[in-house]
Order: C-alpha cells, then structure tokens, then sequence
C-alpha cells in the first residue's frame, strides 16, 4: 500500500506514514452496516444531504464507500433521492425514509457519536507505535536552542538532553520558583514536528473521541493533496499535556457519556505521541501511590489497559514523554520502586550567584528597568543574609515587578536603588 510521508522539523524523527485514502469498505477497517448507520443518522439528524456533504461530514471518501453505503441504504429503502444539484451520484440530495427514520432513532438510543467516521484499535495502535516519542532525536543544538529563554547551567543540559531523547519518564524536583515548569514547557517546544492523529477510535462497536483541540493542533494537509489522505486523521504538532492538583483516578480511564453513548479518551491517550506533564506531583486528588499503582504496567511495557462500560478491558498505546514536576521531596512522595520506574531523575537546585545574576540582567531588559550590580550586591549581601533566605529564579521577576509596582505608585522611575529593592523584600518575603 502506498502512503505519504511527512517528517519533523527541529527534531529529527524516523519518516511515519500518513494512511492513503481508502478505497474500498474493506480498507476502512469498518463494516458496512457501521457505514451505514452514520449516513441514516446523519440524514435523520441534519435532513437532506447531498454525497459531497456526507464525505465532508464522516471524512470517508464517496467513491467505493460511501456510494456503497448508500447503495445499501436505497435498497433498503431507508433513503431516497431527492433532486441533484450537479452531475453525478455525490451530487444528488439523499433523505432518509420513514423506515430510515426508525433506523435512525433505533441507532441513537445505542450510540449518538456523528463526526468524522473512527479508526479501528488495530490501525491506531500501529499509527503509535510508528510515531512513537522513542523514536526522536534530539540534538545538542536544539536543546540549547529551546532553553535559551532560560539560564540553564551547561551540566543540567546535559541531563536534560540523554532523558528527552529517551522518550521516558523524567522525574523533575527541586524547591518552588526554580523552573521546574518552565523546562517541562521549554521541553514541549522541541516536540515540534507533526504527527496523524484520528478523530476518534473504535473497538467492539463502542467509539472513543480521541481528538481534543485543547490539546491538538491541527495543521494544514499539503494544498491540492487532501484527497489523497484517509481524512478520518489530521495531523497535529506532538500533544502536549498539562494536568496539576486537578488530576484524579477518573481522569486516566474511559469517560463514558451515558446520554451521547461513546467515550471520550482519558489524558494518557490525548498524549500519545507527545508529552504529558503532571505539575505539582503529590497535590494531586488521589495519592502518589494510587498513580504508581494505576501506571505500573503502562510505565514499562508502554502500553494501557482501558475499561468499558461493558467491563471488558482494552489494550492501547501508552507513548508519551511523561514529565513528574514536584517541589516535594522524593522520598515524602514515593517508594524506591517507583523512582525506579522513572527512567531520569534531574534535580532542579537554586541558581547560583553567578546565574542569579544572569536572571536579573534578563529581567530588567525585559521590563526595561537598569540594571545595577550595586543594587544586585544589596540583596545578596544584605537582604538574603539578614533573612537567611535562599536564592531562587523566580526572586529577580517578582523583585523587580514589586520596585515597578512601588515607582508607580510613588510616582518615580523604577530603578534597582536601595531604598526600592527594600521595600519590595519587605513586601515580598515572608518570616517563616
């Protein structure tokens, strides 16, 4: 079978393929009758359709699938045409029957998904397992490309580089305000290229919505190729995936809709491919332990075990750069084996007094207030020692905000003087 490829930008990943137009029912992965159903709702729900409206609506093409369905359909007597509005089968404008019509309504009360026609598990699976987040390579350049936004220590870069590349699980920690989200997000940015993601997935008849734009970008298909791809994908940048202390147990199974009848992907899906952050390990809804317990097949054999509503198990992808960000020491967390089971463990530790001062050049830059390494030698030999405060990376940005916050208000320029770089401390740090 012959297919498209596309491949990835600053990363450098194995070519995937993106799946050629069906040309056939068989090809589909789907039956017939399933076919079927979704054009009768869909005529039931929407009214007349002409063919070119119903491939623009299941994203299945009309030559040798759906005029097949439809063919199904007429001899069935559940639809008929209308009238034409052009030349050819695609143009004419369907109805559904009264006998269609009680089709139709017999289909909802078991399933009322209408989209994009799904992919089979099988299809899905292997789609994954092609574009697999193991598979990329990143380089040196790239790295220090991505973080140059952030004063990065030339050892913690060479951490970060081997556990991005590994496509595992990375285990951030580190006291708060040291940057422990902004490398997760700057890590998201080198998953740049594109991947095939399908609208949805379905297996034993039940259907899975995996598409989230929340979560999926979708880019554009090559101009004046469209009809050469199975449009029941699209393609999207590598999904990148944030969950914090909102994160529970029933946000990593199936969610099933009792009134729509399908599902809707949990975030482990969403993330395949791309990168899931999990923020604030250890705020979450439910206990490390619980998260150990759910993700302790996924985590080394990469693959999930999903229940439906049946109670029937299925088995799917679990392929993401998983990235555990916490400011809670590692042992008040968890045991030795779940640390054992993330790949990389990388401590984010305080800035140096050399990097400190590296922050506040770029902040004041930033927020166009001068430098001053009198005011800087201020808060190191002053400030910090009388507070017995420790240097974090997030001090200098809420520093200077606060000296901003009271020049304004005074009425004066904002500078890095004694007397404002006082005030904000005063204002800012609390006696613990």
């Amino acid at each position: 079978m012959q297919s498209i490829t596309a491949t990835g930008t600053s990363t450098t990943a194995p070519a995937f393929q993106i799946p050629p137009r069906p040309r056939s029912v068989e090809e589909t992965g789907l039956s017939l009758s399933f076919i079927s159903d979704q054009i009768v709702r869909a005529l039931y729900l929407v009214g007349e359709m002409t063919g070119l409206q119903l491939v623009e609506l299941l994203h299945l093409p009309w030559e040798n699938v759906l005029d097949q369905a439809m063919g199904y359909l007429r001899r069935e007597q559940m639809a008929e045409v209308k009238g034409s509005s052009g030349l050819g089968e695609k143009s004419y404008r369907y109805q559904a029957t009264a006998k269609g019509v009680t089709r139709a309504k017999e289909i909802g009360e078991r399933n009322q998904y209408l989209g994009p026609a799904p992919v089979n598990l099988r299809d899905y699976s292997e789609m994954m397992h092609r574009q697999t987040t193991q598979g990329l390579m990143v380089t040196e350049d790239a790295i220090r490309e991505a973080f140059a936004h952030l004063v990065i220590s030339d050892a913690l870069l060479l951490q970060l580089g081997p556990a991005i590349n590994s496509g595992r699980s990375i285990f951030l920690f580190g006291h708060a305000g040291n940057g422990k989200t902004s490398i997760a997000e700057a890590t998201a940015r080198l998953l740049s290229d594109t991947i095939a993601i399908p609208y949805a997935v379905i297996v034993d008849g039940q259907i899975i919505r995996v598409f989230d734009p929340i979560y999926h970008d979708s880019q554009p298909l090559p101009e004046g190729q469209e009809h050469l791809y199975d449009r029941r994908w699209m393609l999207s940048k590598r999904p990148v995936v944030v969950a914090g202390g909102e994160l529970n147990m029933s946000s990593l199974d199936l969610e099933y809709d009792e009134y729509s009848k399908f599902y809707e992907a949990p975030l482990q899906m969403k993330a395949n491919g791309g990168l899931f952050l999990i923020d604030d390990f250890g705020r979450q809804q439910m206990r490390p332990r619980d998260l150990l317990n759910r993700w302790i097949v996924p985590l080394e054999k990469r693959v999930d075990y999903l229940t439906l509503h049946t109670g029937k198990k299925i088995e799917v992808p679990f392929d993401q750069l998983i990235i555990f960000s916490t400011n809670i020491e590692p042992k008040q967390l968890v045991d030795e084996a779940f640390l054992r089971r993330i790949r990389y463990k990388i401590e984010i530790g305080n800035p140096t007094p050399t990097e400190y001062r590296e922050i506040m050049r770029r902040v004041c830059r930033a927020r166009n207030v001068p430098y001053s390494d009198d005011g800087l030698r201020y808060l190191l030999e002053v400030e910090y020692p009388r507070r017995k405060l420790e240097l974090r990376a997030v001090h200098p940005r809420d520093l200077i905000d606060q000296v901003i916050d009271f020049a304004r208000f005074t009425r004066t320029q904002p500078t890095m003087s004694r007397e404002l770089l006082a005030a904000a401390c005063k204002s800012y740090f609390v006696e613990m």
